[in-house]
């Protein structure tokens, strides 16, 4: 079969929550380059609203709904939404999460509730909802969750974000356990340095150039370096594979391993 066919996503509608910047913007970009209808979810409704444009403009198909992923009630509206515009989304890309950085000791319950709803809690919650209405559509699905190197290997000073992310991890495989035997596929992403809008004045200079000495590959990420992972988890490319975790770090865990 031709790559071209192979990843072709015409007649999909897929979900991208964060979708406001960084990875968020390059997969939903990604799926509707490759022919999905894209539901751009996020906070900033000025952002998914220039993102909607732009895929638009391009020929592709998009709706921008805001929604805080903590928030239940918008999730709903997004499917909602999602099914108004388009049909069932059959892909979701469970992209949002927050970031943080300070001593366990001192982190304080908001803080940490804060990081976990975002990046644990809401990422199932999506989850289970896009399962049950693939599910009540009779059509197959997937659904890839965004983790992180953090979530393999720990550093000082992100005990909330790392823990999500390997909560992450096992949530995909879980789900991926459950779900198999009724179409739908989960499997995660696990980046790890990638340059984006919310880090790249923490890339820079002295702690860039020593961040980078950790990095086999001597390079740190560009989003467009996760389209492939993406386009194989949610085409029929990746038919067979579920319950996996692709960790896409320029070698960084390899190296960390040796």
């Amino acid at each position: 079969m031709p790559a071209a066919d192979i990843f072709d996503l015409h007649g999909k509608v897929a979900l991208v929550t964060g979708a406001s910047s960084g990875l968020g913007d390059r997969f939903a970009r990604c799926m509707a380059e490759n022919g999905a209808a894209v539901v751009l979810v996020a906070r900033r409704a000025d952002r998914i609203a220039a993102l909607k444009a732009a895929i638009k403009n391009s020929g592709g198909k998009a709706i921008a709904v805001e929604a805080d992923v903590r928030d239940r009630g918008a999730m709903v509206r997004a499917f909602d939404a999602a099914e108004k515009a388009f049909g069932t989304v059959t892909i979701l890309v469970n992209n949002a999460g927050v970031a943080h950085a300070g001593r366990a000791v001192e982190m304080s319950e908001e803080e940490w509730r804060r990081i976990l709803s975002t990046n644990l809690d809401a990422v199932f919650y999506w989850a289970q909802e896009a399962a049950r209405r693939i599910l009540a559509a009779g059509k197959t699905g997937a659904i890839v969750n965004i983790s992180s190197v953090l979530g393999l290997n720990v550093d000082k000073g992100v005990v909330a974000y790392a823990t999500a992310k390997a909560g992450v991890i096992q949530m995909t495989k879980a789900l991926a356990l459950e779900l198999a035997f009724k179409g739908i596929r989960v499997n995660a992403i696990a980046p790890g340095w990638i340059v984006t809008e919310m880090n790249s004045d923490y890339l820079q200079g002295e702690r860039g150039t020593a961040l980078k000495r950790e990095i086999p590959m001597g390079r740190f990420g560009e989003p467009r370096d996760l389209d492939g992972p993406l386009l194989l988890l949610v085409s029929d490319a990746g038919r067979y594979v579920t319950g996996a975790t692709i960790v896409a770090d320029g070698g960084q865990v390899v190296a960390l391993r040796a």
